[in-house]
Formats: C-alpha cells, structure tokens, sequence
C-alpha cells in the first residue's frame, strides 16, 4: 500500500501548481464558474492515476531494461548491434509518440486548408505519415550519433553549437510553411515514450564503458533527439 500512496501523493503535488494555475484565472480573473465540474474532478483524477502508474512503470520497467541492454551491448563489444540497436530504438520510440502524431495530423490539416495539398483523407494521411517518418528517421540517425559520442567521448558542446548553427542557416533557405512544423517537431520527439529509454541506454552506456562518466557523458542524447528533427524536416520541406 506505501508504495502506491507515495508515487500517489507525488503526482497530486506535481498537479496541484498547474490545477491552482487554472482555478484562479478561472474564478479570480475571469469570475466565471466551473463548468462541467464533475466530469473535471473525474478527468482530474483519471490524469493523477494515470501520471502515478506511468511514472512507476517507467521506474520498474523501462528504465531498467534500457540500462541492462545498453550494458548488455556495451559487453558484448559488438558495434553494429548497438547502433542498430540505437537506430531502431530512437525511430520506434518517435514513431510511436501521441505528440508527433497529433502534430502531423495538425500539420496535414493545416496544409490542406492552406492549399498546399488536396484536402483529402488520403492526402492528409500521406502528408501526416510522410513528416513522421522524416522526424522518425532523423531521431533514429541521432540517437546514433549520441551513442558514438559516447563511446568516443567527443565533447557534445561543439556538435550541439555546430547543429543549432545549421538549423539557423537552413532557416534562411527553407519554406515559410515548413519552419514553424520543423520547430516544433523538434519539440514533440523527446515526450513521455522516447525520453525515458533513450536517457537509460545513454546512462547504461557510459556506466559500461571505461573512462566515461555517466553524468558526462551519458546524457545528451535527447539534445541531439530535438536537433535533428529540425534539421531533416526543413530539408524534407525544401525538397518537396
């Protein structure tokens, strides 16, 4: 029961700056009541008990198995299967975020009232899966790149300089349509899904690995997740 009612009481705090957040613009600022005040309270508690049982899958679970393998691959000292593994591990993981789907399927409806493409469910689709596989791919050859960082202990101050001064270049060059959406596919790629097991297998790695340290050297990785992104759908915009 104890280790339910504590990650329990964890989320209620984490809650309770942005609940009081609302209540007060709600009923100080706008003096308007609360609609619908039962199905909130009920949402409410859904988002609470959702947040704990997360949280605590992600402590018993995903963290654990991201670190065994990372160790796993690093003592086995065979390079291929870790950045194929790497790869595989950061495209899956952006495939399946809930935020980057809702923001290609934004993207898609915004193009099509734009007239950029048809407004058609087929065109949208295509649009939508289109730009979440160029963020998918772009996290995956990231994730790579984090993962040979470590294992050569290149400093990440001068690639993170170096790629953001790209993405600044690109900008000047790219579609005024497609800078805002590669912005914020940067954004959505390091959510609930992808954060925690690419942190575990940076962490794992560099505990693995002789001469790294993990606060060094194992983070980091989710910098290059965001980059990336940026980078591959601004150049996916001006190619198309």
């Amino acid at each position: 029961m104890k280790k339910i009612f504590i990650p329990l009481t964890e989320s209620i705090r984490d809650l309770i700056p942005i609940v009081s957040v609302i209540l007060f613009f709600q009923l100080i600022v706008m003096q308007q009541p609360i609609p619908n005040v039962l199905d909130i309270l009920f949402g409410t508690l859904l988002v609470i008990l959702g947040l704990t049982f997360f949280i605590e899958g992600l402590k018993m679970g995903l963290f654990p198995i991201g670190e065994s393998m990372a160790h796993d691959f690093a003592n086995k000292g065979s390079l291929f299967w870790l950045i194929l593994f790497a790869f595989l591990l950061g495209f899956g993981t952006t495939v399946a975020e809930p935020a980057l789907m809702a923001v290609a399927k934004e993207a898609a409806l915004a193009a099509s009232v734009s007239g950029h493409i048809a407004n058609q469910p087929d065109a949208l689709i295509k649009y939508a899966f289109g730009l979440r596989m160029v963020v998918a791919t772009s996290v995956g050859i990231a994730i790579v790149i984090g993962v040979i960082r470590i294992i050569k202990g290149w400093p990440i101050q001068w690639m993170i300089i170096s790629g953001y001064t790209l993405v600044i270049i690109m900008t000047l060059f790219a579609p005024d349509e497609i800078i805002g959406i590669a912005y914020d596919s940067g954004g959505v790629t390091t959510s609930t899904i992808t954060v925690p097991l690419v942190t575990a297998l940076g962490v794992g790695l560099a505990s693995s690995i002789r001469g790294r340290n993990p606060m060094i050297d194992g983070f980091g990785l989710i910098a290059f997740a965001s980059l990336t992104p940026m980078i591959a759908v601004m150049f996916y915009g001006m190619v198309i």
